[in-house]
């Protein structure tokens, strides 16, 4: 896959949990840690787009909220 380097700002925060990852070894790069959230987020806009396409509108709430606890996307303190 082709590289384009890019300048983005992030919270401080954030950059230092990922650079924290890539000193666990969780993550290769600072680079590699960003480009797999970015492409986390992509999948899950096409996932949502997808439900949607398939609901003709954005999925109800609930069933939304099924499917989290259903996949374990919830922590499980969040289920109420």
């Amino acid at each position: 896959m082709r590289s384009e380097r890019v300048t983005v700002s992030l919270p401080a925060e954030l950059v230092a949990e990922a650079r924290d990852a890539v000193r666990r070894g969780s993550a290769a790069s600072l680079s590699a840690y960003v480009a797999e959230a970015v492409s986390a987020r992509q999948l899950r806009d096409r996932s949502l787009a997808t439900l949607a396409d398939l609901y003709g509108g954005p999925p109800p709430p609930d069933e939304l909220d099924a499917a989290r606890r259903s996949l374990r996307l919830v922590p499980p303190a969040a289920v109420g």
